[in-house]
């Protein structure tokens, strides 16, 4: 009879029945009761009251007995913590049983028993269980110390767990190795700036033996592990991708695409001028290929990783189109998938091939996945320049069809052709004329429109074309109502005679009767141009306009570096940073691919700024979610419209705001003192009305220097009477921009933020069209005025602009506070790289406190915030301090001498409205200043 009948009983009094069963000398009849119990508490029944009776059947040998026990000691401890103890000697006991079965059963359960008073006592068993004989016992032992890490991490580390798990790297048994490396890599994503996994060749070497010996699991987490190392050298990478390379032919695909994501990592190091990286390529296209013979839900995963893989290295499986052609019987979200690499895939040797299937496609039911076919012609189109004619040939094929979302997605496409080969293929405008009363969707309305406007001179009633779509101005979309707005004025500046009433008529219904500021604003522009300068109006609306690219919708290069690490994880599946969505206090560590062989880039070293000093390169902004993509969709002009100003309550990262802020705010020429600067947070902060500080701003780390440049210990451009500018740094090296190198600092002059920039041309070619655009940041920093760089940047010149900055842009939390992630375009391309500002820009002309308000604000604020630090080697006495830090908006609001020793006491406003208030006492004749600093607790 089987187990079942166990969930069937429903008797009144029952708990009563199986206390009685459970004490009965009997070993079955007991046997039978914890089944029971089992059983009521799989089904949702509490059974929590018979706890002590169920843990004195610990107490046996029959093993099935005992397995039943601890399941139901793992599910009852956390609500019985006091009771649990009671079966702590029965754990210690079975850790030390004959049987290896029992004593890993004891210390996988010991794992899972998450109650602080009984961790303690487990540390002993655990230890044991750890250098136990029995490999079984050990790998179990190994994973329950990862247990242990995330209740209490302090015991684990403590009691040297930590230290005993990487001995086990070294086990002899591959099982042990495999567990080991996956509870360390659990506990190093918790601390990712620890180095518990040290890997070495020495290391890896072991690892690598034991890949070939462990379960497919312990394969997977020996393959991260690997693809976590960066070898020495191009030999290293080699002799690692050879012993790699046999776990492509594995049935299990976790495996399959862990071992491509090791290769595809360590095939950077690889000259590609080496045999063996040809070899190498051609060995990973077979088992990608075998990936997508899987049932449909493993088929998508695989496409998602093979979309990534195409966009770096799409080599590896040019000859494999027809792998991605469709099967009638695919989902929807595996034929889309495979639309997708096929158009990353085409090429002049095989668009004929992929044209034909796209054409099929276009006659399916499924109507998302013809428009998605129609929409892949167009980009063939522009891809491939030599298969233009015939694909624009294949969309009028289907534009003959006369179904109506075929004709709508295919003149969407055609704009697009048109805008990419400009006087080229204007010969098919009169087949999509006549197809114009049946387009009712938004997108296709608005190319069309776009088409007449753009060739209204060819078309002859192009007037009465436009005017069809006048009639219905207020019911149609924005999308619409713009593109008309514009193709009619283009229509005016082709055919002005015929057709001033017609854009008198636009101009009023977009200016007078419309409510969309976008509309109304375009509106006004054109109608001030067209009145004013109709030569400047002709040369703005009917300027060249610049072909599309080839690929549009590419992952920017440095994110998919990122994502080509995350290989067979979640990452790779919403192709997004593990930062975009794992919530929780775990970091994530950004991963990046190494530096190419012979590029004389490395991953690790530093480079040297312009001091000559060892900096970190500046980072390239990385892209958190869609950032990235927000940043480039921006129109790269400067901001017009007004954005609120940060709330009070806004959480802006723990950061102490005067840390790094007042460190370099005041010059002093003749001072070039060096010492002991301390890197300790400058100033303190009290806060007071109107605005409160948030709470995150309290103990928090000071970000930069010390305060010695206040007093400029740190030498840079001295400005006695007014804001301290530091020396410029670099912001973006050549090599990382393609030539342009950019240095920069910050400065404060006349109430007036200001970024002044360096930009230098290493490049043989001439830069121009420079524009620059920031990131959402903490304090809403935004250019307030276009990049000045008027004449064009010729080859080893260096041109000094000055970028005026606003606070009202848009506000996000920034790690550090005062990060700032920049755009700067030119002719070139688009680069991107963060910079960090001093917070001492922040600090408005009119913080001065009154005196009444301040005392009140101060005395406010309780004794238990107050902390204390020093500023040292600093040779001025307080007036000339209280003068140097006047000069950067620090006032002093009143002094006062005690014992010998000058108390200043100063206020500082930012400009979102936050109050900083600080004591700072100065003894004569002492270098050293004492700060007190007050915080005000804000919820």
């Amino acid at each position: 009879m089987t187990d079942s009948k166990y969930f069937t009983t429903t008797k009144k009094g029952e708990i009563f029945e199986l206390k009685a069963e459970l004490n009965s000398d009997k070993k079955e009849k007991k046997k039978e009761a914890v089944k029971k119990v089992i059983a009521s508490m799989t089904v949702g029944k509490d059974v929590s009251a018979l706890f002590p009776d169920v843990v004195n059947c610990m107490q046996t040998d029959n093993l099935e007995l005992k397995k039943l026990v601890y399941l139901y000691l793992m599910n009852y401890a956390k609500s019985q913590p006091d009771m649990a103890i009671m079966a702590v000697n029965t754990f210690v006991k079975d850790c030390e049983d004959p049987n290896p079965l029992i004593r890993a059963l004891a210390v996988r359960t010991m794992g899972c028993i998450r109650v602080d008073k009984i961790t303690e006592y487990l540390c002993e068993p655990l230890r044991k269980c750890l250098k136990d004989e029995d490999p079984y016992v050990r790998k179990t032992a190994a994973v329950c110390v990862a247990k242990l890490h995330d209740i209490n991490a302090q015991l684990v580390e403590d009691q040297g767990f930590l230290d005993t798990l990487k001995d086990l790297i070294s086990d002899s048994n591959p099982m042990v190795v495999a567990n080991a490396v996956a509870a360390l890599s659990e506990i190093a994503e918790s601390h990712p700036n620890s180095n518990l996994l040290d890997l070495n060749p020495q290391t890896i070497n072991k690892l690598l033996t034991a890949l070939n010996e462990c379960t497919e699991w312990g394969q997977i987490f020996i393959l991260d592990c690997l693809a976590n190392y960066t070898p020495r050298d191009d030999r290293e990478s080699q002799s690692i991708c050879e012993r790699v390379t046999p776990r492509l032919s594995h049935a299990n695909s976790a495996v399959v695409l862990s071992a491509v994501k090791v290769l595809m990592k360590f095939m950077e190091m690889l000259p590609k001028d080496l045999d063996y990286y040809g070899t190498l390529l051609k060995k990973l296209a077979p088992p990608l290929v075998t990936l997508l013979s899987a049932e449909p839900e493993l088929q998508y995963v695989a496409l998602r990783n093979i979309n990534l893989i195409v966009q770096k290295r799409p080599e590896i499986l040019k000859h494999e189109m027809k792998v991605f052609f469709v099967k009638y019987n695919d989902p929807i979200y595996v034929k889309l998938e495979k639309l997708d690499i096929m158009i990353r895939l085409a090429s002049q040797a095989n668009i004929a091939q992929v044209l034909a299937e796209l054409k099929e496609y276009a006659t399916e039911v499924d109507v998302d996945f013809v428009r998605k076919a129609v929409r892949a012609i167009g980009r063939c189109a522009i891809k491939v320049e030599q298969s233009a004619e015939r694909c624009v040939s294949t969309l009028l094929d289907l534009i003959q069809t006369k179904v109506n979302y075929v004709v709508q997605e295919a003149i969407v496409v055609i704009k697009d052709i048109f805008r990419k080969y400009p006087n080229k293929y204007e010969s098919v405008i009169a087949t999509l004329c006549e197809n114009l009363d049946s387009l009712d969707e938004p997108e296709a309305r608005a190319a069309m429109i776009w088409i007449v406007g753009e060739y209204a001179e060819r078309i002859d009633n192009a007037d009465e074309l436009l005017e069809s779509f006048l009639e219905g101005f207020h019911d149609e979309s924005t999308q619409v109502q713009l593109q008309l707005l514009t193709a009619i004025v283009k229509l005016f500046l082709k055919k002005p005679t015929e057709t001033q009433e017609l854009v008198q008529q636009v101009l009023s219904l977009a200016t007078q009767d419309s409510d969309n500021p976008d509309l109304r604003d375009r509106g006004y522009i054109y109608w001030r141009l067209l009145s004013t300068d109709p030569v400047a109006a002709k040369e703005v609306v009917l300027a060249e306009k610049p072909l599309i690219s080839e690929e549009t919708d590419l992952i920017e290069p440095t994110l998919l570096d990122e994502l080509i690490c995350h290989i067979g994880t979640l990452a790779s599946v919403y192709h997004k940073p593990p930062s975009a969505f794992v919530e929780g206090s775990r970091g994530v560590q950004h991963k990046r691919l190494p530096a190419r062989a012979g590029s004389g880039e490395s991953a690790e070293s530093p480079e040297v700024g312009q001091s000559g000093t060892s900096e970190a390169p500046p980072a390239v902004i990385p892209s958190q979610g869609d950032l990235l993509g927000d940043l480039l969709n921006l129109d790269l002009a400067p901001a017009t419209t007004t954005v609120p100003s940060v709330q009070p309550s806004m959480q802006m990262g723990a950061m102490d705001l005067l840390g790094g802020g007042l460190d370099s705010l005041m010059g002093d020429e003749s001072d070039t003192l060096g010492g002991d600067i301390g890197g300790s947070p400058s100033m303190g902060a009290a806060l007071g009305a109107p605005a409160a500080m948030p709470a995150a701003l309290s103990n928090a780390p000071a970000v930069g220097g010390g305060l010695g440049d206040l007093f400029d210990l740190g030498g840079g451009v001295g400005m006695p009477t007014g804001f301290y500018v530091a020396p410029k740094t670099l912001f973006l090296p050549a090599m990382k921009a393609k030539g342009l190198e950019i240095s920069g600092t910050f400065a404060r002059r006349g109430g007036i933020i200001q970024m002044d920039l360096s930009l230098t041309n290493k490049a043989m070619s001439v830069m121009t069209d420079f524009a620059i655009q920031f990131n959402r940041n903490s304090f809403g920093l935004a250019p307030a005025g276009p990049l000045q760089v008027l004449t064009p940047l010729t080859p080893n010149q260096t041109i000094d602009v000055s970028l005026p900055l606003g606070t009202t842009g848009p506000v996000m939390k920034m790690e550090p506070l005062n990060n700032l992630q920049v755009a700067v375009k030119n002719n070139i391309d688009v680069f991107y790289f963060s910079c960090q500002y001093p917070l001492s820009l922040l600090f408005v002309e009119d913080g001065k406190m009154e005196r009444q308000v301040f005392l009140a604000t101060w005395k406010d604020i309780p004794n238990d915030n107050e902390a204390q630090f020093q500023i040292k080697d600093v040779h001025l006495n307080s007036d000339a301090a209280s003068n140097k830090l006047q000069g950067s908006n620090i006032f002093t609001i009143a002094k006062r001498t005690v014992d010998a020793q000058d108390m200043l006491y100063q206020s500082i406003k930012l400009t979102n409205g936050i109050w900083v208030l600080a004591e700072m006492r100065v003894q004569t004749g002492n270098p050293n200043y004492t700060v007190n600093r007050n915080k005000e607790s804000c919820q």
